[in-house]
């Protein structure tokens, strides 16, 4: 079975568009778990933009199932995942001005900083996942510098899906990396997680890879749930995994 971590970002963003306390946090968790999630997905970025710092604090305490915080590896997020402790981090890469996370993290020109980072958070007993590219020589990095796991992103993938279809040779190429990255992975004994861009539509062929252990999915779900409900959407998406698997 692969676990589903639900991203509540954009329940945050609809929240700060207003500056109000509603619609609350607390609340979207409360009904993602009922539904079967198996953890949920927040990032603090560093400008603020949706997710508050108070609010991982509260998640934290309320959160029953998994809480997983993504992150920058910044000295001042990383000092705030110290302090909360979350049950797990994924490092992304963050740029101010993108919409959402437009790609994996370059281990390799990040390798000492992020090296120190992960000793930091694993001695802290909180494991440490990095967002990464389907790219073999990330994998083995992501390995050297003692990181728990690996997300894969599939932003591409989902690209390609949408605007070319499964049978073409974009798709194709796109969907052989992330085969090989994520067998480097298993051989590497890193846990194989995959996220960005998966949706209802192109989830089934992620489903099927060997040894995938957890999708964190966030706007497909908060997007189906303004026309099902939340807890509708992540039934629905919980359904389709189990199936698809």
């Amino acid at each position: 079975m692969i676990n589903l971590g639900v991203n509540i970002d954009h329940i945050a963003t609809i929240r700060q568009a207003r500056k109000e306390d509603f619609p609350s946090l607390i609340g979207a968790v409360a009904v993602c778990e009922r539904a079967g999630a198996n953890g949920i997905t927040v990032h603090l970025r560093e400008d603020r933009r949706h997710i508050q710092t108070d609010d991982v604090y509260n998640l934290r305490k309320f959160a029953k199932t998994k809480l997983n915080l993504e992150m920058a590896a910044s000295e001042e997020i990383v000092k705030i995942a110290l302090d909360i402790r979350p049950n797990s981090v994924c490092i992304v890469p963050e740029k101010r001005q993108e919409l959402t996370t437009e790609g994996g993290l370059d281990v390799k020109i990040n390798k000492r900083n992020l090296a120190n980072v992960v000793e930091k958070l694993k001695k802290s007993g909180i494991m440490v996942s990095v967002f990464i590219e389907a790219d073999v020589g990330q994998v083995l990095l992501c390995s050297q510098i003692g990181a728990d796991a690996i997300e894969l992103h599939c932003g591409k993938y989902a690209k390609f899906f949408k605007e070319n279809g499964e049978n073409s040779r974009e798709f194709k190429t796109e969907m052989e990396k992330i085969l090989e990255a994520s067998r480097a992975a298993l051989e590497s004994n890193l846990l194989l997680n995959a996220g960005h861009g998966l949706d209802y539509n192109n989830l089934e062929k992620i489903c099927k890879i060997t040894g995938m252990n957890e999708f964190n999915i966030g706007f497909s779900i908060i997007a189906r749930a303004i026309f099902t409900g939340l807890e509708r959407a992540v039934v629905d998406m919980k359904e389709l995994i189990d199936r698809s698997c």
